[in-house]
């Protein structure tokens, strides 16, 4: 699928699945903006990428409104439009009910959810002029219930319901989905192996609960994210897509073992 020309903003893309997602879109051709909260987190990822000349710096943390403007703002200045949005920023922290403050579930809803609207938003004047897509990043989390994660939990599926929202407020003009990724070999997915086992031995016995008997790589995530942006998914808006291993399917590979 070749993506040449094409513009594109991918939110929280300096590290894990949004930086295997820009270079996906980079491989295929595509003008990337790449977004992080600092300017040298996005640096670092486009020295990561290599120097390339079709890729653009749009730094800012996207928890606000205003930084949300700015950040679009600075992709579609740099990129001369939009075609594809994806946005992927969000926040993963493991905390129980109790410990969980006003403040850790803002960040964790500003960032996952309301990021993902207003970047919406902000980004529409585009996307309508070039017929565009948007895909938004779920998780596991946003299609069944886990502890300790309760507000990531509630961040995930709204932005499953606000996919299906979107999507039928903006076609045709714009096409809206979503992946749904589940355990994923990153940073972030790592954090739920458990502290108590060796790396091996905890990754052995997380792994046991997924279908396909593995964590899944970055890239797989990054060919759904492609694939619902291409023209062969000319006729898909408003999916909700599992990219977790047969998670979310029912039941466990170890229940059924």
């Amino acid at each position: 699928m070749s993506f040449e020309d094409k513009r594109v903003l991918v939110t929280g893309s300096s590290r894990g699945i949004g930086l295997a997602t820009a270079r996906a879109f980079l491989d295929r051709g595509a003008r990337v903006a790449i977004n992080g909260r600092s300017e040298g987190s996005v640096e670092a990822a486009m020295d990561t990428l290599g120097s390339h000349d079709r890729l653009a710096p749009a730094p800012g943390d996207v928890s606000s409104l205003a930084a949300c403007d700015a950040v679009v703002g600075q992709a579609v200045e740099a990129l001369g439009g939009l075609d594809i949005l994806v946005n992927n920023a969000g926040i993963y922290v493991i905390k129980s009910v109790e410990d969980t403050d006003e403040a850790l579930w803002d960040g964790i809803l500003d960032t996952g959810l309301k990021a993902a609207f207003f970047c919406s938003r902000a980004a529409l004047p585009a996307l309508r002029d070039s017929k565009g897509t948007i895909i938004n990043i779920s998780s596991s989390a946003g299609l069944m219930g886990f502890p300790r994660i309760a507000a990531y939990c509630a961040a995930k599926a709204g932005l499953v319901n606000l996919t299906r929202s979107l999507a039928l407020e903006l076609a045709p003009d714009v096409r809206v989905n979503c992946v749904c990724p589940g355990p994923v070999d990153t940073e972030m997915g790592r954090t739920n192996l458990d502290p108590q086992l060796s790396p091996a031995e905890a990754r052995t016995a997380f792994e046991g609960d997924i279908p396909l008997g593995r964590m899944g790589e970055p890239e797989e995530v990054a060919d759904a994210i492609v694939w619902l942006a291409s023209g062969s998914s000319s006729y898909v808006t408003g999916a909700i897509i599992a990219v977790d291993g047969g998670r979310t399917v029912g039941g466990t590979k170890r229940q059924s073992d």
